[in-house]
């Protein structure tokens, strides 16, 4: 099937231009855009009004289209939600934790340590945390957790680019719930994820 050029913008403004820390509080430049994707300046335009209608970006008369950084506000309910709903997953999953996957995921990311791999590094990270997320078998919960996928990558694509080590830091809490899990403790699990969760929302907000 054909993509066309507005779903073509709209993905690549989304998932490349709003996840590079070099474009928080700066403007897109429409025509610079359009000849990057070989498209005509419409399909830009259309894209950039459907991402302001889902409020990712901020659309400035006379000005264009402009990422504004992550508020504080945004990043604490994004991880109050994320906390909520892998607590539960832990403790709901923990007779048949998804040990595998995550460990498939843990070890990817250590094979991703580095600057030039970021990206790759917090998808990893994602399927991570999707994994567990995933095994409770509650199709509405995994949606919903999907759904904050895309704010996931940016926050913690922006936090890595700011944050030296943190990489390091993230396989070590990582680890500490993989092996709860693997042990089929619970409250250890829950009080990993809670001390993860609670360190990536510390080093956000720190920007």
């Amino acid at each position: 099937m054909r993509v066309s050029g507005r779903e073509r913008a709209y993905d690549f403004v989304k998932h490349e231009l709003l996840t590079d820390p070099g474009m928080q509080g700066q403007f897109i430049n429409e025509q610079t855009l359009a000849d990057q994707l070989g498209v005509s300046r419409t399909p830009i335009r259309e894209a950039l009004l459907m991402l302001a209608a889902q409020q990712l970006v901020e659309l400035v008369p006379k000005r264009g289209a402009y990422v504004a950084p992550m508020s504080g506000r945004e990043l604490t309910e994004l991880i109050e939600a994320r906390g909520v709903i892998e607590r539960h997953a832990a403790t709901f999953a923990i007779q048949d934790a998804p040990v595998a996957a995550m460990r498939d995921a843990l070890a990817a990311q250590h094979l991703l340590k580095g600057t030039a791999q970021a990206k790759e590094f917090i998808e990893a990270d994602t399927r991570f945390h999707a994994a567990l997320v995933r095994s409770t078998g509650n199709e509405i919960l995994t949606a919903t957790y999907e759904g904050l996928r895309y704010r996931q990558m940016r926050a913690g694509m922006i936090a890595l680019a700011n944050v030296p080590g943190r990489q390091d830091s993230v396989l070590n809490e990582h680890a500490a719930i993989l092996e709860a899990l693997a042990d089929k403790d619970v409250e250890r699990a829950r009080e990993a994820i809670d001390g993860h969760l609670r360190e990536t929302l510390r080093v956000q907000l720190m920007l």
